[in-house]
């Protein structure tokens, strides 16, 4: 395997960096061998169905007539020509998705995607992502952020955890009916853990605090503003929480010094409660990804989920998910980092009109949980045409662990929990490894502030860190996801034609009885 790019620093490293980050954005254009590149933050993957429509006509239009599905939930133009940088940024201008030119980049924003739906979360987070958003658009101090600097909301179930964000909101239980709405002002009466009101807190590396859900946006911006102040001062450019020096780090007691500045009620978030003697840690299950198909709220439909096959959309399909969010839902879309589209308000009775469009409408479908970067011809760094292989097998191991194909050793696009990890080294051959759900994070990240592990969009997509080709002990023992087998702590090289057999066997958490890869 390729070494480890210079550019991402082992875990108990910090880097130095001489530069800015380079991630695309709308307004900046990424050159691939396919044509130029665009991407378009969509925060919390929020759409209405005319900037669908608009997304739809600027891939037909300008780019290759797709939109890709990144790993944030953001979208992606591929096959752009340079010059037709100022049409695309009025088209997306006029619908709305360019609210501040100089802060299009810094917008990555994930949340989970059936909060308020499926009565499952602790809040409502919708209100909070777009309070964030239009905060973040409108301080100047926030357009020092990187384009890979992420803000997860979770509004309690705990789908947002593994996708390991900078400045993370957790939803916690209150007194009140799950999934209700935020209410109340920024003088509601009660302090952040007042009886009988949901309490949210903010987690930015080792700092955390409980504020009032009202102040809980303001709280998230003041930790992205720590973490400017602190990357000023160790003179490593960082880009990510992660990857502050040490002597540098968040604290508590500097999140709540700035919270009592800005006139915020905070205290410091408690550690979750143990489990009593002999039980184990308190860990809840591992959430789950919104799966295709119908979700329902007490007994009636309250929405759909649409996958996307290999993340990637056609400008027909996009504009078929616009029309049942227009015609039979609230008009809403929200595209997922786990490349699916929810449509709120939709009944399970129009699901045939989304399969009709090629779109993933069942957990049956054999490519439910695979992905792939975009690989050759369109990625000149790609040692094969991953998308090509993963259709030849897309129903090897179907229903089992996700998994991901990736044309180099910089993984672009890869899931973030539990996942077959396939990794193209030329030749027609793949190295491959179970690589296991980052469950001390999914379980407790009030607890341990569980944020170190890798979760960006590169150019196009963030490089992860390589995947190491032993899993360690801790890692192994605390961190393997249902169905992922925790005897495959070895990375195993395969050609083609031996792919089907060993993928099955991996996704079905069965032992691999295939040689050990030799490269690094």
């Amino acid at each position: 395997m390729p070494p480890t790019p210079a550019n991402r620093p082992d875990r108990d490293e910090s880097p130095v960096r001489d530069r800015g980050d380079a991630c695309p954005g709308a307004l900046r254009l990424h050159t691939a061998d396919d044509g130029a590149l665009a991407r378009v933050r969509v925060p919390a993957g929020l759409l209405d169905a005319r900037q669908a429509y608009a997304l739809a006509d600027a891939a037909e239009r300008l780019g290759d007539g797709a939109l890709d599905i990144t790993s944030r939930g953001n979208l992606q133009l591929r096959g752009l020509d340079p010059v037709c940088a100022g049409e695309l940024a009025e088209l997306l201008d006029a619908a709305d998705l360019l609210p501040a030119p100089a802060h299009e980049r810094i917008r990555n924003v994930v949340a989970s995607p059936l909060s308020g739906l499926d009565g499952r979360g602790h809040l409502d987070v919708r209100p909070l992502v777009r309070e964030l958003d239009t905060l973040l658009c409108a301080g100047a101090r926030a357009t020092a952020l990187s384009g890979r600097f992420l803000f997860a909301l979770d509004d309690g179930r705990g789908d947002m955890a593994e996708l390991a964000a900078d400045v993370m909101l957790l939803a916690e239980a209150g007194d009140g009916a799950p999934g209700a709405p935020v209410t109340g002002g920024a003088g509601a009466p009660g302090g952040p853990g007042a009886p009988g009101r949901p309490r949210v807190r903010v987690v930015a590396g080792e700092a955390r605090v409980r504020v009032r859900p009202e102040d809980a946006a303001r709280m998230l911006l003041l930790a992205a503003e720590a973490f400017l102040d602190a990357a000023d001062a160790s003179g490593a450019r960082p880009w990510r929480v992660r990857e502050l020096p040490p002597e540098h780090a968040l604290s508590t007691r500097d999140l709540l010094r700035r919270a009592a500045a800005a006139d915020l009620p905070a205290e410091p978030a408690p550690e979750l409660p143990a489990a009593p003697e002999g039980t184990g840690p308190a860990e809840p299950p591992a959430p789950e990804p919104p799966a295709p198909g119908a979700h329902a709220r007490d007994g009636a439909d309250a929405a759909v989920c649409a996958g996307v096959v290999l993340g990637r959309m056609s400008a027909a399909q996009v504009r078929s998910l616009a029309r049942v969010a227009e015609r039979h839902g609230t008009g809403e879309l929200r595209v997922t980092p786990w490349r699916s589209v929810v449509l709120p308000g939709v009944a399970a009775a129009h699901l045939p009109e989304l399969a009709a469009a090629g779109l993933v409408t069942g957990a049956g479908s054999p490519w439910h949980g695979v992905s792939a970067c975009t690989g050759r011809p369109g990625c000149g760094k790609a040692l094969a045409d991953v998308r090509a292989d993963a259709t030849a097998l897309a129903a090897a191991g179907a229903g089992g662990t996700p998994v991901h194909w990736s044309g180099c050793g910089r993984r672009c696009g890869h899931p973030h929990g539990a996942h077959v990890d396939l990794v193209a080294t030329g030749e027609g051959r793949y190295t491959l490894a179970v690589v296991p759900a980052n469950r001390l994070a999914a379980a407790a990240v009030p607890a341990t502030e569980a944020a170190s592990a890798s979760a960006t969009e590169a150019v196009p997509e963030a490089p992860p860190e390589a995947v190491p080709a032993k899993v360690n002990a801790t890692e192994t023992e605390t961190a393997t996801a249902p169905g992922t087998c925790a005897d495959h702590p070895v990375r195993h090289d395969l050609d083609v034609p031996e792919l089907a057999g060993a993928l099955a066997a991996a996704r079905g958490g069965r032992p691999l009885h295939h040689r050990p890869a030799t490269t690094k």
